[in-house]
């Protein structure tokens, strides 16, 4: 049993689940409340008449109160029996009650007492010293509001407030805070009153009359306050500042964001405005960035003589952004340094990367926001290294970028040509706009006798091994026209150097490229190209599929005959004059590579001024379209009114057009040739007989012709040529013999013979009566040489035309 405590020491709080007994002067029981009978599970006709101390479960054992306390409340703990004979701690607390009926006071007429169950005091004690201490915390705002939202109770932490206001009880939140964040907070509260579901953690930035500011975040939760009958009085609300941790939540996010935008670019401009557009609102209300002007050439930027770095101004975003210069040069070590401005509502950090500096970012915000802090300088730079790495990747791809473009351009021929037989526009659209190189090409070959070499080839796969294999390719071929070659020799030749390069040993670990190939098909359309070996290739040999297709045409603008030969390459499309179009009924071989097959021959004669269309299979294929509507899409192209006559660069536009490069599924080249004609009053033809007499007249006709035609300045190196050539012919050769001559562009003289020996020239010693002659023509002629023809072989020399006009006729 517990003694009574000392006067004035807290006693019992007053609940509705206090038991409550009124005892006379002498302690017996003369009044029992109901929740008296529950406790003690005793009735009141039980309890009243009764000693209070026979409730104790050892009623000996109670000394009684001390004489000292008979008239001042005190209390204390014990243990009592209930009426069902278990034994109950208690803790109780006794009241004195004084009789001042008689107008005196002399001792206590009664007493009231008030029980409770001891582990019921504990929690109220608990709660009690709970609510003190809440209110004595000064990290944690802790305010009580009435059912109207007046402040009843707060502690001094509510808000960060100037202290103005001493006291804000009787006060609402809208008059010490600005109204928006007042009106947010209340309409929370009203709802937490409305519904009596507590509120946990709601954000709301709130500032202050008197001091506004950027404001501070507060996190708010609250609670409906109520009475034991149900009747709300109140709402509790608790307060947190969380405005480091929301910067620091944005600082993160701004972070991110960054990171995610800055690496998504190869482009030194767009990685520039990315990290410039990131940067506003979240950290500035300007942000501009400057890049180093080598940096967008590829270059490491390097400081000029005088210390100078150029800069150029490349992205900027935020307020005013237009009315800044877009360029500057400043000391190299400017910016270099990450630095708060001379006001704290700015600051500059430098992009740099790998020890190189590449240019810098400067931020700034404007009067209404707060000033930056040390914490907004470090992201900032964090921002800036992480951009400075995707701008160096961006530069260092520019670089190698320019490499790439530059090979592959070098590798092609100009875009625009004009000759003799024909006028050329091409088009080239990389698969791979990455990189912007692939393996697809088209190529214009000046041939003897003013006719011409139309290619336009395919191979497997993209990207620099693409490339350098294409390059390899349109060498070869080049080589090979040079040889005058028929187009299907030249074809074979060709098919050979693909399955060397096939079969060639490679580093496993280091394919030239990859990609799709094809394969021989019908007639018409060609299909894909596949390795022989399709279940891989042996160590030490490549493991990238090598191949190709090509289609090799040869226009002769005299006879206005065009022959060509097909390595699994699509048909040409032919546009007449007239506007009809068709496509060269072509029987295809197979790719180059594959299988060594023969190559089939497919000559047509084309008019004058007749279109023909060579292309790559990623010009006619799409992601949803097949071949056959391709092909058809490009008829109608060609066949459109006007485009036999439209200018071939606006033409070719416009087909290629219909494939935009997102859109590729291959590389697209596109060749078209007008082809002209020479006219039959340009060419002079003579039989020659097998007799040396025959040769002076030779010259005497050709020596006609020449004056015929205006060229008396070329009679003199003709006839020595003619001789010559004429003279050899009919020695080494025999007969029959023929002599042509051509105007076009250049003059050209042939002499045919039966013989497929070819001529050599070589250096003749002093004491030899010959050998002399084709050192003549060729110190005569810009240009000679012979090609093997279906009878034998033929001769030729090209002179200039003095003056000559360089026109497709006469």
């Amino acid at each position: 049993m517990t003694l009574p405590g000392a006067p004035g020491h807290n006693g019992l709080p007053f609940a509705d689940s206090a038991a409550g007994a009124l005892l006379d002067a002498d302690g017996l029981i003369i009044g029992w409340t109901p929740a008296a009978e529950e406790l003690f599970a005793l009735p009141a006709d039980r309890a009243c008449g009764r000693p209070a101390r026979e409730l104790l479960a050892d009623p000996a054992a109670w000394p009684g109160p001390p004489a000292e306390y008979r008239m001042s409340a005190w209390y204390g703990e014990t243990v009592v029996r209930t009426g069902r004979g278990e034994e109950l701690g208690i803790a109780f607390q006794v009241l004195p009650l004084t009789d001042t009926g008689a107008g005196t006071s002399t001792g206590p007429a009664r007493f009231f007492v008030l029980w409770a169950p001891a582990g019921t005091v504990d929690r109220w004690r608990q709660d009690q010293a709970f609510t003190q201490e809440l209110f004595l915390q000064d990290r944690l705002g802790l305010a009580v509001f009435d059912a109207e939202l007046r402040l009843v109770r707060t502690n001094t932490h509510l808000l960060p407030y100037t202290g103005l206001l001493p006291d804000l009880r009787g006060l609402r939140l809208g008059d010490f805070l600005e109204a928006e964040g007042a009106a947010a907070v209340e309409r929370r509260l009203r709802e937490v009153l409305r519904t009596g579901l507590p509120l946990i953690l709601a954000e709301e930035t709130v500032r202050t009359i008197e001091d506004p500011g950027d404001g501070v975040v507060m996190a708010v939760s609250a609670f409906r306050l109520q009475a034991p009958d149900g009747q709300v009085f109140g709402v509790t609300a608790l307060f947190t500042d969380v405005t480091e941790q929301r910067r620091s939540d944005e600082r993160l996010a701004i972070l991110h964001r960054a990171t995610a935008a800055v690496g998504g670019s190869l482009s030194v401009a767009g990685t520039g405005e990315e990290l410039a557009a990131v940067l506003v609102p979240g950290l500035a209300d300007l942000a501009v960035v400057e890049i180093a002007e080598a940096v967008f050439t590829g270059e490491e930027p390097v400081p000029g003589e005088d210390g100078l770095l150029p800069l150029r101004r490349t992205a900027t975003a935020g307020e005013r952004a237009a009315e800044l210069s877009a360029c500057a040069v400043v000391p190299a070590d400017a910016g270099c340094v990450p630095s708060l401005g001379r006001s704290p509502a700015s600051m500059t950090a430098p992009l740099r990367a790998r020890g190189i500096f590449l240019g810098r970012v400067t931020v700034r915000r404007g009067p209404g926001r707060s000033g930056y802090v040390p914490a907004d300088l470090d992201l900032l730079c964090e921002i800036a290294a992480r951009a400075a790495l995707a701008l160096d990747n961006a530069r260092r791809y520019t670089r190698e970028h320019r490499a790439a473009v530059g090979l592959q351009r070098s590798l092609l021929p100009p875009a625009q040509a004009e000759t003799v037989a024909v006028t050329t526009s091409g088009f080239y659209l990389p698969a791979d706009t990455t990189t912007g190189v692939g393996g697809d090409w088209f190529d214009v070959i000046p041939l003897s006798s003013a006719r011409v070499a139309l290619v336009a080839g395919d191979v497997v796969g993209h990207g620099l091994g693409a490339t350098a294999t294409m390059g390899r390719l349109r060498t070869a071929v080049r080589t090979l026209a040079d040889l005058d070659l028929e187009p299907d020799e030249l074809m074979v030749h060709l098919d050979d150097l693909v399955s060397q390069l096939r079969d060639e040993p490679n580093e496993p670990d280091g394919p030239v490229g990859s990609g799709r190939a094809d394969q021989p098909g019908g007639p018409v359309r060609p299909s894909r190209l596949t390795r022989p070996d399709e279940g891989g290739a042996p160590h030490g040999h490549r493991a990238d599929p090598v191949g190709a297709t090509c289609l090799y045409a040869v226009y002769d603008p005299v006879s206005r005959r065009c022959a060509m030969v097909s390595a699994g390459h699509p048909p040409p499309a032919v546009a007449d004059p007239d506007g009809a179009v068709s496509y060269v009924p072509l029987n295809p071989g197979p790719p180059l590579g594959v299988s060594g097959l023969p190559f089939e021959v497919t000559e047509v004669e084309l008019a004058p001024g007749s279109l023909l269309a060579l292309y790559t299979d990623g010009l006619i294929e799409g992601c949803d379209s097949d071949l056959d509507e391709g092909m058809a899409e490009l008829g109608r192209r060609l066949a459109r009114p006007g485009a036999a006559t439209a200018p071939l660069r606006e033409l070719g536009q416009e087909i290629i057009s219909a494939r935009p490069p997102h859109r590729l599924a291959d590389d697209v080249t596109l060749l078209l040739a007008r082809t002209h004609a020479v006219p039959p009053g340009n060419t002079a033809v003579w039989p020659v007989e097998a007799d040396p007499v025959a040769v002076a007249r030779v010259r005497q006709e050709a020596a006609r012709q020449l004056r015929d035609w205006g060229l008396e300045e070329l009679v003199f190196t003709t006839e020595l040529v003619l001789s010559e050539l004429v003279t050899n012919a009919i020695r080494h050769a025999g007969g029959p013999v023929e002599v042509r001559l051509i105007r076009a562009g250049h003059l050209t003289c042939e002499v045919s013979d039966p013989s497929a020996t070819q001529p050599r020239m070589r250096r003749a010693l002093l004491t030899d009566e010959g050998g002399r002659g084709l050192y003549l023509v060729a110190q005569l002629t810009t240009r000679w040489g012979s090609r093997y023809t279906r009878h034998g072989k033929t001769i030729w020399a090209e002179q200039p035309i003095p003056d000559a006009p360089h026109t497709g006729g006469g």
